[in-house]
C-alpha cells in the first residue's frame, strides 16, 4: 500500500494531504492513493480515483423513435434525458465525518413529480453476506466455521430445499478477531460482492469456491443441477412415469427418502406393496428421515451404494423378479435392480422407459449456481448524511415513501428498527464495492423520495442539486446501462412518487 497509516496529528510540512474520508486519515503523497485505493493526492488536490457512475435508460429494442426537442441546438450531445438517468452512489464519495451532507443530493422531474436522490457510499463496518449454495452435498455440519485463507470468516447456517447457506464476515469477524482475521474477512466479502471467485473450506466439510452468479466448485466438482425436490416430492411428481413400468421406486435423499409403494401417490396409482424395508425413521407413509448421514453421495447422503440402506425384503411379500429403480433427488445416480430368488437386488440393465423418466427428473432440475446477497445495517452516522434528523428518515422507509436502492439495484430492507437492507451484488454495476482498511466495505446506497417530503423530512435542502447540475459536480463520470431486470428506480412503478 503506498498510503501511511497515522493517529491524528497536525498536517505535515512537506506535500502530503490528509484524507478525511473515513477513520483511516492517511496522509496521502503527490501521485499516490490511499490505503482503500479509492482516494487519492493529485497535484495537491484530494481526489476520488474511480468514476462517479450513473445509470441511463435507453430506448427499448422495438421501440418508437424519440423526436428531437423543442430545445435541440441546445443539445450537448447526450443520448438522453434528465427523467431517464439515474445518479447512483458508486463513486460519490463518503460522508465521514458524517455530519456532513451526502456527496450528491440530486433533484429531478419525473411526470410531473419533483424527486429527490440522496447518494453516498457507506462505510459499512456491520455488514457481510449471505451465500446460496445450491447442492444436495452435505457441505459441513450446521454453525461450522468457514474459513478463507485459514482464517474465520463465517459459518454454516440452516439449509433451506436443494441449498446449503453460509454467513460470512459480520461485524465480529471484522473487528473482534485477530488483525489478519479482520483483513481477510474483509478482502473475501469485497471478492464476492464484486463478483470474483472465492475459495473456502468448512471446518469438518467441503473446500468450496464460490462466485456470484456462478455454479460451485464442491471438492473440485463442479455443480450442474439442484434438486427437482426432496425424495417424497420426487416420488409425488413423477410417479405415473413410473406406473406400469417398474414395481419399487426409491428416491435417495440425506433429508426426506421417498418409497413409491408406501406413499400417497403410490396409493393412489394402486402400486401393491413390495414387501420392501429401508432403514431410518419412518415419518409418514412413504416418507424416511436419516437413511444415511450427510455426505457427497446419492441424494446428499455419505452411501455410494444404495442398497446399504434397505434391510432385507419381507418374504411374507416380496417375490423374484420385482423390479426395483433407485434414483437420487437430481437423477445423478441411479440404478435398475431385479429380485432374485433369495429376494437379493442385483442390478440390471435399465430399462428405455425408466431410463427416460430419470432423464425427466434431470431435466426439471434447475442448474446450480452461487447466490451472494450482501447484507447492511445504514447507521445513525450515514443517514445524519442525509437529514440531520436521522429518525425520520427510517420512519420514511418504513412508511414507504422513500426507496433504498444499492447502486440502483433493488433492495430488501428488513422489518423493525433501523435500515438493515439486502442486495443480490449481480444486479448491482460491476465493481461497486470497495473497502478501507479499518477494516470495513464501502458500499453505494440511495435514497430516494418526493421532494416536499425530503423537506418535510430536516433534508439538507440547500445542497440540492439539479441533476444537470450534479453532471457538472462530476467530470469523471461513467454512464452504464441498467439491467434490464431490475426495476427502474424512477420508473412508473414506484407508489413513493404518488405518495401525499
Amino acid at each position: 500500500m503506498s498510503a501511511e497509516l497515522s493517529p491524528p496529528a497536525p498536517k505535515p510540512a512537506d506535500d502530503r494531504i490528509r484524507c478525511d474520508a473515513c477513520p483511516v486519515m492517511c496522509y496521502i503523497r503527490p501521485g499516490q492513493a490511499g490505503a482503500c485505493d479509492r482516494y487519492a493526492n493529485q497535484d495537491g488536490e484530494l481526489i476520488r480515483v474511480d468514476p462517479h457512475v450513473v445509470l441511463e435508460r435507453v430506448v427499448e429494442a422495438g421501440g418508437n423513435i424519440v423526436p428531437f426537442s423543442a430545445n435541440a441546438d441546445a443539445w450537448d450531445g447526450r443520448v438522453v434525458g434528465e427523467p431517464t438517468t439515474f445518479v447512483t452512489a458508486i463513486g460519490a464519495g463518503t460522508t465521514y465525518p458524517d455530519y456532513k451532507p451526502a456527496p450528491f443530493i440530486v433533484a429531478s422531474e419525473v411526470d410531473g413529480v419533483d424527486m429527490v436522490t440522496v447518494v453516498t457510499e457507506g462505510i459499512f463496518s456491520y455488514c457481510g453476506v449471505k451465500v446460496k449454495i445450491d447442492t444436495d452435498r452435505h457441505l459441513g455440519p450446521e454453525r461450522s466455521l468457514v474459513r478463507a485463507a485459514g482464517e474465520p470468516v463465517g459459518h454454516v447456517t440452516t439449509g433451506e430445499y436443494g441449498s446449503q447457506m453460509l454467513s460470512l464476515g459480520g461485524v465480529n469477524h471484522l473487528t473482534g478477531g485477530s488483525k489478519k482475521e479482520g483483513r481477510v474477512t474483509c478482502d473475501t466479502l469485497l471478492a464476492l460482492c464484486n463478483g470474483q471467485a472465492v475459495e473456502l473450506t468448512i471446518d469438518g466439510g467441503s473446500n468450496l469456491t464460490v462466485q456470484a452468479g456462478k455454479p460451485p466448485l464442491v471438492n473440485g466438482q463442479l455443480e450442474e443441477r439442484m434438486r427437482v425436490g426432496c425424495g417424497s416430492a420426487t416420488i409425488g411428481m413423477f410417479a405415473k412415469q413410473w406406473e406400469g413400468f417398474v414395481d419399487e421406486v426409491v428416491v435417495v435423499d440425506d433429508h426426506i427418502t421417498g418409497i413409491l409403494s408406501e406413499h400417497q401417490a403410490g396409493k393412489v396409482l394402486g402400486i401393491p406393496d413390495t414387501g420392501i424395508k429401508i432403514k431410518g425413521r419412518r415419518s409418514t407413509p412413504g416418507r424416511y428421515f436419516q437413511v444415511a448421514e450427510p455426505g457427497t453421495g446419492w441424494g446428499g447422503t455419505d452411501i455410494s451404494d444404495p442398497l446399504s440402506i434397505l434391510q432385507p425384503f419381507d418374504p411374507k411379500v416380496a417375490r423374484p423378479g420385482l423390479t426395483m429403480l433407485m434414483t437420487s433427488t437430481t437423477g445423478e445416480h441411479s440404478a435398475y435392480f431385479v429380485l432374485d430368488e433369495a429376494l437379493r437386488p442385483v442390478e440390471t440393465e435399465m430399462p428405455d422407459q425408466l431410463r427416460r423418466s430419470v432423464e425427466l427428473i434431470r431435466e426439471n432440475c434447475e442448474p446450480a449456481l452461487s447466490t451472494v446477497l450482501f447484507m447492511a445495517g445504514a447507521g445513525g452516522s450515514l443517514r445524519s448524511g442525509v437529514t440531520e434528523n436521522p429518525v425520520r428518515l427510517t420512519r420514511s422507509v418504513k412508511d414507504t415513501l422513500t426507496l433504498v436502492t444499492c447502486g440502483g439495484a433493488p433492495t430488501y430492507v428488513w422489518p423493525g428498527g433501523g435500515i438493515t437492507f439486502m442486495v443480490d451484488v449481480t444486479r448491482v454495476p460491476e465493481n461497486a464495492f470497495g473497502y478501507v482498511p479499518t477494516p470495513a466495505l464501502v458500499a453505494p446506497i440511495e435514497f430516494t423520495l418526493r421532494l416536499e417530503d425530503y423537506e418535510r423530512l430536516g433534508g439538507h435542502m440547500s445542497e440540492v442539486r439539479r441533476l444537470s447540475e450534479a453532471h457538472g459536480l462530476s467530470p469523471e463520470r461513467r454512464s452504464v446501462r441498467p439491467r434490464s431486470d431490475n426495476p427502474w428506480p424512477l420508473g412508473p412503478s414506484d407508489p413513493r412518487r404518488l405518495a401525499g
